[in-house]
């Protein structure tokens, strides 16, 4: 990884941190960095959901400690995305480019008419794949996910 390129992630940490209110941590020793291949464009926002329970996967709805983000998709196309201080275990990871910017999901007849990508990239075959085969595990060091976007529409 380049110098601008953890310069730019570092930045993007810093525009997380500041939208959500919370404090900066003082241990980034357990993160998760994200970079997202095949956006279609660098328009609207991904809207992002790290949850650690498979009942809440994979909008985060109802989860009292997800990790819940909307980050410009430009950003995101540019800098990857990094979440930190996450405690040890579990997770899987959600990603919607909401390209016109509604803050949903758009589907038609059920499919997605805009981008979605999770962790491990398993194969989506009717609906959302499953917590277990995006699951990966967070236990002491950076961990990396390389996610594709995928459209169907």
């Amino acid at each position: 990884m380049t110098l601008s390129r953890t310069s730019g992630k570092l930045a993007a940490l810093a525009v997380l941190w500041t939208a959500t209110g919370a404090a900066a941590p003082a241990d980034l020793s357990q993160s998760l960095e994200v970079d997202v291949g095949a956006l279609r464009s660098a328009k609207g926002s991904l809207i992002v959901c790290l949850t650690r329970l498979p009942d809440h996967f994979p909008d985060c709805t109802g989860d009292p400690d997800r990790r819940h983000y909307t980050v410009s998709a430009a950003q995101a196309r540019a800098n990857g995305i990094v979440i930190s201080d996450l405690p040890p275990g579990g997770y899987a990871l959600a990603l919607i480019h909401d390209e016109n910017g509604n803050r949903k999901l758009d589907t038609f007849a059920g499919i997605p008419r805009e981008g979605v990508a999770f962790s491990r990239n398993p194969p989506i075959r009717f609906g959302a794949p499953s917590f277990h085969s995006a699951r990966f595990v967070i236990a002491g060091a950076p961990v990396e996910q390389d996610v594709k976007m995928r459209y169907f529409l």
